[in-house]
This record gives structure tokens, sequence and C-alpha cells, in this order.
């Protein structure tokens, strides 16, 4: 099975790193290493119609950067794997532009955006409430608005990587 095509959002660098860490510092409590880079996805499909990519790069630029709020932790799938995510929210404008997408996307789920941000991809069932404590554990409370900084089409088959909006407009510690 081929990875589909996606619309993503990346972190700020340093937030990524977070993120990094965490999947590290659960790896070393004996939990599945984590490959995935951190982002944010908006659509995705096994390959994107070019006019929601052409869509994307129009009206993304002017709500990235965005803030996104963690608001709680979900869990996606009902058979053996499953995937742990922080649920997000974040500005209107953002949540408009990305249900724009997604309707747009005809192999899409329509008009609904979940925002999240995986944090545990395809863990067996039995792990995922010991995993979820751990990620309680170890994440900061105060690591609770995520900085989205640049928005991109992805393309893994070959690892086409197109920027639509670069929010980078310094660095921040």
């Amino acid at each position: 099975m081929t990875s589909p095509e996606n619309i993503l959002i990346h972190l700020s660098s340093e937030q990524e790193r977070q993120v990094r860490n965490l999947f590290a510092e659960l790896e070393v409590r004996g939990f599945p290493k984590q490959h995935q880079t951190p982002h944010i996805t908006i659509t995705f499909s096994p390959e994107m119609d070019q006019s929601v990519v052409k869509r994307a790069a129009e009206i993304l630029p002017s709500v990235i950067p965005a803030q996104f709020r963690r608001v709680g932790t979900v869990i996606f799938g009902t058979k053996r794997k499953q995937t742990v995510c922080w649920l997000l929210e974040t500005s209107d404008e953002l949540e408009i532009a990305a249900r724009e997408l997604c309707a747009l996307n005809p192999q899409g789920r329509g008009p609904r955006w979940t925002p999240h941000l995986t944090m545990g991809l395809r863990l067996p069932r039995e792990l995922v409430p010991e995993y979820i404590r751990a990620l309680d554990e170890i994440a900061s409370p105060h690591f609770t608005v995520l900085t989205a900084q640049r928005a991109v089409y992805w393309k893994p088959s070959t690892r086409e990587m197109r920027i639509l909006a670069d929010g980078i407009v310094g660095q921040s510690g």
C-alpha cells in the first residue's frame, strides 16, 4: 500500500524537537519507536487533485503561522492497532480554510476536519492506556500551545515536498 499524498502543517523547529524528545522518552520506557515527522494533517488522498493543492497555496498563507491549543487526548482506530493523538483547536480562520480544502478533496471526508497531532502511531490496543499514562507523565503541562509555521504538500511516492505557506518570521528560543 502506498502512503497517501497530504496537505500538512509543520510545527516550529523547537516544538518539533520537543515532540521528538517525547517520542524518544517513550521509546526508552519500552514503547514502540515513533518514526513520523510531527505534523497536523489538513487533508489526504491516494492521489491529491492538484486543484486542492493550488487552492491551499492561495488560502493558507493568510492563516500561517497559526496557534493550536492542546485540548485533550483522543484514540483513533477500532481494531487491534490504534493511534494516540493530541486533540487540537485553532483559529476560526484556519478551521474554515482547512474545511474548505477538505471539502474540495474529491477523495476526502467532506468538509470535516479534526485537527490532531499523532503522538503514538499504530500501537497495539493493549498498550494504549499505559502509553497515554506515560505520555501524560512526561509531557509538560505547560506544553499546551503549538505553533504551526509551515504548510506543505507532501507526495511520499516521489518524496516531493512543496511549501504552500511559510510563516517563519524569525527564530524563537
